[in-house]
Parts: structure tokens; C-alpha cells; sequence
């Protein structure tokens, strides 16, 4: 009698602890903003590439989940809104495009100073991202935005020239109004009698098809996604190069408040992002030009000898930049250095010494 009582106790505690709830785990919510569309690809790839890989990684310990809130398009914040929106707490994570904010973020212009030098994202990716942890300079202008710096993004593997009108060379630029996002307006200080108009990416093919300019500097992957071939169905390629202009933040009232966990699966994701995002840009690179072509534009082959004129012709940009931040305290020609030998030792030499 008394061995069956035990069974009966034994099998009742038994299913007791079977049914009791496995203990869930912490869900966090998130949100992440970006101005441009859900299509633009590092916005793309942050969704497809960033979140999954992140979820992945808690879910392989058990402890956190995040709940997804992804706010693009202008839903929260236009554009050039995504540094503020971080840094008010609009967003908890952002893509910010650097290249709106020369004056608050001067340091993240290491790339755009020195074009002519290489046209692979890849290798431009992961030497300025190196150069942001190993001068402290970068992360201190994004503290002063309130912002935690994860990662760089470089989403184009190298700057073109695309027309409205028919280009041969360098000199149907001359004297023409050209569309820029940033520091390569710059450029153009190379080529005579151009006029520079400031846009984002998502002004291009309006400003285009206006006549507000004439001609636009971005990249085939972007020119196909933005239909560009419509409005400017002539490509000069002159392989300016390629230019850091996504940085993922996080608001750091935000990050101070997650579990060590969740931070550092947050920067390592952060770093895989890096990298998934350049290799996709190179990926993409050939395949774009073949649908430019394909949607009715003509691209047309810079030669050498003008494409080093054009780079002669242009001031010392990168030496003015690496000046700039020197007087400010912040060792600009070390990193100006660094950055340059890092490309060098990946196999990339400029057509003009920028250090110079």
C-alpha cells in the first residue's frame, strides 16, 4: 500500500515539474530608424542581415529577445534627421549618413578626403571602422551626440559621374551643375567652371529631371535602385572611389541600459554587418552597370591621363582635413597616416599622395 502511495506522489511531483513554464526570456524592444526607404540596400540588409543575426545569437543563449520596431522611409525622421532622432531617443539604433554632418562628425570624412585611391568597399569598410577604434577621436564625436559608435558602413564600391546629356570625357563636365551629398563636392574644385548642388540620394533623380543640375556623383548599385538611368543615361567612369557614409549608432542612455549580453552581441553583429554590407556592394557593383546598361544607358571610360589631372587639379583636401582636426586637438595626420597605410599594405596605392 505504501509503495503504491509513493508511485501515485512520485508521478503526481513528476508532471508537476513537466507542466511548470519554461522560464521565457527577457524581451527588450528596440527601435531603429533610418530615413531612406526600406529598398535603399544598407536599410535592406540592416533588416535582412543585422536583425536576424542578432536574434540568432541571444537565442543560442536563452536570456534576451528583441522586440523589432523598424521605422524608414521618413517615418520618424527624414535623411538627414537620423543623427538627431538617435540622439534625442527618437530611435534606439540608427544608420546615420555621415556625410550630412561634416561639421559635427569632421573625423568620419577620412574616406571622402581622399578619393582616387580605392575603388573596393571592402577594403575602405574595414580600415576606417579600425581607425574609429584605434584613435579615439571618432567615438568622441558620436558621445557628443549622445550616440554610442558601433560600426562603419560603406554601401558603394566607387563614386561616378552620370549625365542628363552626352559626356565623352572630363570637359562636357566643365561648366556644368553637378549634384553632390557631401565632402565630394569637393571634387569638383578640380574641373573647371563647375557648380556644386548639395542633394541626398533620394533628391537625385528629381534634381535631375528638373535641370536643377546637369549631371550627379553616386554609385551604379544606387543608380539602379533609384531608376537614375532615366534621367541621366550617361555614366562617366572615373572609379573616384569608395566612401564611408553609414555609421550604426546606439542612443546612449539606451545602451547604459542593456545587459552586457545584449551590448556585446550588438558589436560584434555590428562589425558582421560592416563586412556582409561591403561584400554585397562588390557584389552588386558589376551587376549594376549591367542594368544601367540594360535601362538604356552608356557609360563611357575616363582615361588615365585625365583622371589624374582631374586629382591634381583638386587642393589638398585630405591635408586641409588632417590640418583641421590637429589644430582641434585630435591627431589628425596620425590617423590621415594610419588610413592611408592600411590601404597601401591591402594593396591599394593613390594616384596622388594625399599625405603629401
Amino acid at each position: 500500500m505504501f509503495q503504491r502511495e509513493f508511485k501515485i506522489l512520485a508521478c503526481g511531483l513528476l508532471a508537476a515539474t513537466v507542466s511548470l513554464p519554461v522560464s521565457a526570456a527577457e524581451k527588450i524592444k528596440a527601435v531603429v530608424i533610418d530615413g531612406y526607404p526600406a529598398k535603399a540596400m544598407w536599410v535592406k540588409e540592416f533588416s535582412g542581415f543585422f536583425i536576424p543575426e542578432v536574434d540568432k545569437r541571444l537565442a543560442e543563449k536563452g536570456n534576451y529577445e528583441i522586440d523589432w520596431q523598424e521605422s524608414y522611409g521618413g517615418s520618424i525622421v527624414k535623411p538627414k534627421g537620423v543623427l538627431e532622432g538617435v540622439k534625442l531617443g527618437l530611435g534606439d539604433i540608427g544608420i546615420v549618413t555621415t556625410i550630412f554632418h561634416s561639421s559635427k562628425l569632421p573625423s568620419q570624412a577620412i574616406s571622402a578626403v581622399t578619393p582616387f585611391v580605392a575603388a573596393d568597399s571592402r577594403a575602405v569598410a574595414k580600415a576606417v571602422d579600425e581607425i574609429a577604434r584605434e584613435f579615439p577621436t571618432m567615438q568622441k564625436e558620436f558621445e557628443k551626440q549622445n550616440q554610442i559608435y558601433l560600426a562603419t558602413g560603406v554601401v558603394l564600391d566607387t563614386y561616378q559621374v552620370f549625365s542628363s546629356e552626352p559626356v565623352k570625357s572630363l570637359k562636357d563636365i566643365e561648366g556644368g551643375k553637378v549634384a553632390g551629398a557631401g565632402m565630394n563636392l569637393r571634387y569638383l574644385e578640380g574641373i573647371n567652371g563647375v557648380a556644386g548642388v548639395r542633394g541626398g540620394l533620394t533628391d537625385f533623380y528629381n534634381m535631375l529631371q528638373t535641370g536643377l543640375v546637369d549631371h550627379a556623383m553616386l554609385w551604379p548599385e544606387a543608380a539602379k535602385t533609384f531608376k537614375i538611368a532615366e534621367v541621366a543615361p550617361f555614366m562617366l567612369k572615373a572609379d573616384i572611389g569608395a566612401v564611408n557614409s553609414k555609421t550604426v549608432t546606439v542612443n546612449a542612455d539606451y545602451w547604459k541600459k542593456l545587459p552586457a549580453e545584449v551590448q556585446e552581441v550588438f558589436t560584434e553583429v555590428s562589425v558582421a554587418w560592416r563586412d556582409h554590407v561591403a561584400s554585397v556592394a562588390m557584389d552588386r557593383a558589376a551587376a549594376s552597370r549591367e542594368a544601367y546598361l540594360a535601362a538604356g544607358g552608356t557609360i563611357v571610360e575616363v582615361d588615365a591621363a585625365d583622371r589624374l589631372g582631374w586629382a591634381n587639379a583638386m587642393p589638398n583636401i585630405a591635408a586641409e582635413w588632417a590640418k583641421n582636426l590637429d589644430e582641434n586637438g585630435e591627431p589628425g595626420t596620425d590617423m590621415l597616416n594610419a588610413y592611408l597605410a592600411k590601404l597601401k599594405d591591402a594593396g591599394f596605392t593613390p594616384i596622388r599622395d594625399w599625405a603629401q
